[in-house]
């Protein structure tokens, strides 16, 4: 392992981290050269070669196109099977289910596929459990009253993989059943007539970051080219334009901005900046969006308040929402979502206070577990996945949040660390019979656990974790990609590294340094939050942002840091206020000058 690059020679900054170049000296040579050989600023060739991106591949990465990026859709498992039974069902024009999960990737995925299979005159609808009384996925109840209701082919979108037993139910009452996902496989695939999922094991396509609406983008692709080798004289839809949806998902389930996700994004923001879907224009006006459309706001604005229906209200508000052409139905649909959301944020405040109690008591114990359980009888099972995200940035190691229930079946959700599979872990669990059911990625994952089995469960969690969470806290590190003073933080900076987003999992945003910069003044604004002026050692200033920073040690730093010359680590960003755009930086880590 090469020897550690430090930044400014920052070996324990205020957040416990040391902070190191993230180019090592063959990336400053490929940026060196990438810059003289492209005409690439400077900043923006250290950030693509930063992330691995070669001389050969700038310009292309620059401009990234879902034509260039497209995988060929029969390289995925499976494809062939359903893209020919969903052109059947529409030669046919056979009601069709759709069965998507109650998260941004499952409502954006089901609209998706309501959007095409409407424009070919199916008689579909959208079927989201209710997370509290039918859990993930699809049940065997939901899926008989499907048949019932008509049904004679479902596709699960962003759930199925894992269902067998609900499958089979379907299937004995005369429907076939296709599945699109991208979830981890837990055990033998079900009975479908299709599992289209890049990260099955005998798929080969390479696609596995891709979220479930790629994975329903990519299968609409090939039904359009089946539909066409058949004759179909029905002119397909303009796929190009259902981006806006593939984009949300893809942000707001946090798969690496990748190959043709980065794509998916950067052209699906373009689809949505022209207010084409009413559902997404109404939750933008009700969000207060009063600026183009990023992905910031995909994540932090548009997304919550979507999964908010899941959560504590109706699941399929979004789904309805992001599948309807009736601007009347998208503003009732919008203003409800926004209630909700208000409403989950009041809940999570007096949630997180609690579980932070619990976890601090826990941390005191000298370091700690490796993994943190925390539970509850008080907790909504809808936001435990949010005071566990919570909870792992704050203890800096996998969370996990469980609300338990009157019978001493607990719901929880975990949240994990870069480099540490989670959901490997989870079905671990699983095997040594320590969880009811459990699956997920390697960043999140959900169980389901007995209340009896909770200290085995915690002590299995140890066993496993323990060494590989110490060893991943121990290197944890800031990767910096450039040093910048005040008087460098411009607009022309600000466009230049927009050019090499979007940015998000897989592609972080550019970390940047300010060296000896004064914090001339720090303030709470809001309940939690600072802002800060710096100066540079020129006298230029700087509007910072440190988010959810009140009473943690950066926040106490920088309050007490008034008047001092620092070491500042963040990244920065547009502001709009008023319609005005102005440069602002956002606060990650600082350091003693």
């Amino acid at each position: 392992m090469p020897e550690r690059r430090y930044f400014l020679d920052i070996k324990k900054s205020v957040n416990g981290l040391c902070w190191v170049h993230r180019l090592n000296l063959r990336d400053e040579n490929i940026a060196l050269a990438m810059a003289q050989a492209h005409g690439v600023p400077d900043i923006v060739a250290r950030v693509l070669a930063g992330r691995g991106v070669s001389q050969d591949d700038a310009t292309r990465f620059l401009d990234p196109t879902v034509r260039d990026l497209l995988p060929d859709p029969r390289s995925f498992t499976d494809m062939d099977a359903a893209a020919e039974r969903i052109a059947l069902a529409i030669r046919r024009q056979e009601k069709v289910a759709i069965f998507g999960d109650y998260d941004v990737d499952g409502a954006s995925s089901s609209a998706l596929l309501m959007r095409f299979l409407t424009h070919y005159g199916i008689d579909a609808e959208i079927y989201i459990p209710d997370r509290i009384f039918e859990g993930y996925g699809p049940n065997p109840d939901a899926m008989r009253d499907l048949v019932a209701r008509g049904a004679r082919l479902i596709i699960t979108v962003d759930c199925g993989t894992n269902s067998g037993a609900a499958i089979d139910a379907a299937n004995e009452v005369g429907a076939e059943v296709v599945v699109l996902d991208h979830h981890q496989v837990g055990g033998p695939l079900p009975n479908a007539v299709a599992v289209v999922n890049p990260n099955r094991e005998d798929d080969i396509s390479g696609q596995g970051h891709l979220c479930a609406a790629g994975v329903v983008f990519v299968t609409l692709v090939r039904t359009v080219a089946v539909l066409r080798e058949q004759g179909s004289r029905v002119s397909p839809p303009d796929l190009l334009s259902y981006l806006d949806l593939v984009a949300l998902a893809t942000v707001c389930d946090v798969v690496p901005l990748v190959g043709v996700n980065r794509a998916f994004v950067v052209k699906g923001l373009i689809a949505m900046r022209r207010l084409g879907n009413v559902g997404l224009s109404a939750l933008s006006r009700v969000a207060r969006i009063g600026e183009p459309l990023n992905p910031f706001h995909l994540g932090y604005l548009l997304g919550p308040r979507i999964n908010a229906g899941g959560r504590i209200g109706d699941a399929a508000l979004g789904s309805r929402l992001l599948a309807t052409d009736d601007p009347t139905d998208a503003r009732t649909i919008a203003e409800t979502l926004d209630r909700l959301n208000s409403e989950r944020q009041a809940m999570e405040k007096v949630m997180l206070a609690d579980a932070r109690a619990e976890a601090d008591a826990e941390l005191a114990l000298g370091d700690g577990p490796a993994v943190l359980v925390t539970a509850s009888d008080r907790w909504h099972a809808g936001i435990v996945g949010l005071i566990a995200a919570r909870l792992k940035e704050h203890a800096k190691r996998p969370a996990f949040a469980i609300n338990f229930m009157p019978n001493g079946l607990g719901t929880g959700s975990g949240r994990s660390i870069p480099g540490f599979d989670l959901g490997r872990m989870v079905r671990g669990a699983v095997e040594r019979g320590l969880l009811v059911k459990g699956g997920g990625h390697a960043m999140a994952a959900g169980i389901t656990v007995q209340r009896e089995k909770l200290g085995e469960l915690r002590a299995f969690f140890e066993e496993w974790a323990s060494e590989e969470v110490t060893r991943l806290r121990d290197a944890a590190a800031l990767e910096i990609d450039a040093a910048l003073s005040a008087d460098g933080a411009n607009f022309q900076l600000l466009d230049r590294l927009e050019s090499a987003g979007p940015y998000g999992a897989g592609h972080p945003q550019p970390m940047l340094a300010l060296p000896r910069h004064t914090i001339a003044d720090a303030r709470v604004v809001g309940e939690n939050h600072l802002r800060v002026d710096l100066r540079s050692q020129t006298g230029a200033r700087l509007q910072a942002m440190a988010f959810r920073t009140v009473g943690t040690d950066l926040g106490n730093f920088l309050l007490s840091s008034r008047g001092r010359a620092v070491h500042i680590a963040g990244t920065i960003s547009s502001n709009w206020w008023n319609g005005q755009r102005s440069v602002q930086f956002r606060i990650e880590d600082a350091a003693v000058a």
